[in-house]
């Protein structure tokens, strides 16, 4: 293993309708679900509580492009939402590239026999598990963290 930081990171899949959460262990071994946020004005105070509890070394954000790696219509919303996360917690958020993500998810929910109407519940979580794996497998393999760090502009609120 090359160099990894230690310290748990909370991995987010935003949705319009729903925001993902999943975590990992300060060792980076397994990423696993945490909850599923239901997309609202309170969307961030409800991951500002998430960055209370688990005391985050960071936010691994999904970054929705294409598979060219062209912005989507979703991607300016993901940016300006980690932005909005990154103010109001103060926790350093990095944005990683999440092509596929969620075709793995749903993917995975099927393998074990969940149809996607009865996982539209958990599909969120699952992403952003898929997300945050990469992001530390990542890491782990390169020493090197994956994706960008969304530059600090000011304090949180």
């Amino acid at each position: 293993m090359t160099e990894f930081r230690r310290g748990v990171r909370l991995g987010v899949d935003v949705g319009k309708a729903r925001v993902g959460v999943a975590r990992c262990d300060p060792d980076g071994m397994l990423a696993v679900p945490v909850e599923t946020v239901p997309r609202s004005e309170h969307s961030l105070t409800r991951l500002a509580e998430l960055a209370q509890e688990y005391e985050p070394l960071e936010f691994v954000v999904g970054l929705p492009v294409n598979m060219q790696g062209a912005d989507t219509p979703s991607t300016a919303d993901a940016r300006d939402f980690a932005a909005a996360l990154q103010q109001r917690t103060g926790v350093t958020v990095r944005l990683v590239d999440e092509r596929l993500s969620t075709v793995s998810a749903h993917a995975a929910l099927r393998s074990s026999g969940r149809t996607q109407r009865n996982s539209r519940s958990i599909v969120d979580q699952v992403a952003a598990v898929v997300l945050l794996q990469h992001a530390i497998d990542t890491e782990k393999s390169t020493g090197r963290p994956t994706g960008s760090v969304i530059p600090t502009t000011e304090e949180p609120v």
